[in-house]
C-alpha cells in the first residue's frame, strides 16, 4: 500500500493513463480491505470491553454481547470465504462458451439448458449477462453459444463451472421415450481489456473476415456482412461474432472474446509447466467430467469434484447453482490452508 501511495504522488504518476487507472484500482481494493479488517479489530475491543463490564445475572448484558460475537464471527466467515477469490482474475467478468457434446439433438437441448441456466443464476444475483453468439442445433438446442456475464468477481465465481456436464433423462426427442445420456463442455474464461497488457497480439497476427449473419430466414436474414471472424494466426484460434446490431460492434465483441481465450491459453501453458515439473496429470477438454445431472430413474445433481449433491435438478437448472458453486470454492479454501499448511 505505502508503494502505491507513493507511486501515485509521483508527478509523472498520470502520464500513462491506462497504469494510472489500474493503480489506483488496486489502491481503493487494498484501502477498502484494510478498512474492513480496522472496523473487526475495533469491533472485538469493544467486546472485550463489554465483557469486562458483565456481571452475574445480567442477562440485557449477555445477550448484547452474544449478539456481536455471533455478528462478529459471521462477517470472518464472510472474509475466510474471500479467500476463494485471491485469484488474479477473480474480480473481472466472465465469457462463458457451452458446446454441444456428441449425440445431435440430445446434447444440442442439453448445451441450450445449460444456457439458460447460467443466464438464469445471472439474473438471480444481478449480473448482467449477454448472448454473444449461437450456433443453432439442427432441430432443436443449440450447437455452440457464447455469453457474456458481467459484474464483481463473476469469474471467481463461475470459473468452477469450467469442464463437461452430463445429463441423463428420458428424452423428449425419442418415440420410445428411452432414457438418453448427453454431455456438454462449458468453457469459462475471465474476460480481460484490451489495453491491460495481459495479451500481446501483433499487427499482422489476425485475419478479419466479414459474413452474413444467420437469422431465422424471411426478414430476419441480414442483407448486408455485420457477422465477423476473427483468426489469430499463430494460435489457429477462431472467434464469430454476429448477435450484435452492427459490424463494429461485432468486431469489438470478437476482439474482447479472442483475448479472453489467448490468455486461457496462457493460463493453461502456466498450469500444465507447473504440473510437468511436480509430475502430475492435468485433464483437459472433454475428459474433464465435472458434475451429473440425473432426471431419472431419480432425480440428483452430484459434483463429482466435491461429491455435494441436492435433488433439486429443477432448482438448479433454474439458476439456483449457489450450493454446489459455495462447495467447490469452500473446497478450495481447505486444499490451500493445508498446502500452506
Amino acid at each position: 500500500m505505502r508503494r502505491l501511495n507513493k507511486e501515485s504522488a509521483a508527478p509523472e504518476f498520470w502520464n500513462d493513463p491506462d497504469k494510472a487507472r489500474s493503480v489506483m484500482s488496486s489502491l481503493s481494493d487494498i484501502q477498502k480491505e484494510v478498512e474492513t479488517w480496522r472496523g473487526l479489530e475495533k469491533k472485538v475491543a469493544e467486546i472485550m470491553e463489554l465483557l469486562t463490564l458483565l456481571s452475574a445475572g445480567d442477562e440485557d448484558l449477555r445477550t448484547e454481547i452474544e449478539s456481536e460475537i455471533r455478528s462478529l464471527s459471521k462477517t470472518l466467515d464472510e472474509l475466510e470465504f474471500r479467500l476463494a477469490f485471491s485469484g488474479p482474475y477473480d474480480k473481472n467478468n466472465a465469457i462463458l462458451t457451452i458446446h454441444a457434446g456428441a449425440g445431435g439433438t440430445e446434447s444440442q437441448d442439453w448445451a441450450d439448458m445449460l444456457m439458460r441456466m447460467y443466464v438464469r443464476w445471472a439474473e438471480r444475483h444481478g449480473y448482467k449477462a449477454e448472448i454473444l453468439d449461437v450456433s443453432p442445433g439442427e432441430e432443436a438446442g443449440i450447437k455452440s453459444a457464447t455469453v457474456s456475464v458481467t459484474g464483481g468477481y463473476v469469474y471467481g465465481y463461475l470459473k468452477s463451472e469450467h469442464g463437461v456436464h452430463r445429463l441423463i433423462r428420458l428424452s423428449p426427442f425419442d418415440f420410445d421415450h428411452a432414457r438418453h445420456t448427453s454431455f456438454a463442455l462449458v468453457e469459462v474464461i475471465p474476460e480481460v481489456a484490451e489495453d491491460s497488457g495481459e495479451v500481446q497480439i501483433g499487427p499482422d497476427d489476425i485475419r478479419l473476415d466479414l459474413y452474413k449473419s444467420s437469422g431465422a430466414g424471411g426478414q430476419n436474414v441480414q442483407k448486408t456482412s455485420t457477422a465477423v471472424r476473427l483468426t489469430h494466426i499463430p494460435t489457429g484460434t477462431v472467434v464469430t461474432c454476429q448477435d450484435q446490431r452492427s459490424q463494429l460492434q461485432n468486431k469489438a465483441m470478437a476482439m474482447k472474446i479472442l483475448l479472453s481465450r489467448l490468455l486461457r491459453l496462457k493460463i493453461a501453458e502456466q498450469a500444465e509447466e507447473r504440473a510437468r515439473l511436480k509430475g502430475e496429470r492435468i485433464n483437459a477438454g472433454w475428459s474433464n467430467q465435472i458434475r451429473s445431472y440425473v432426471m431419472h430413474p431419480y432425480k440428483m445433481v452430484k459434483d463429482h469434484r466435491t461429491d455435494f449433491e441436492t435433488s433439486d435438478v429443477e432448482g438448479v437448472l433454474d439458476g439456483e447453482l449457489d450450493s454446489l458453486i459455495d462447495a467447490y470454492l469452500r473446497q478450495n479454501i481447505e486444499a490451500a490452508s493445508k498446502q500452506a499448511g
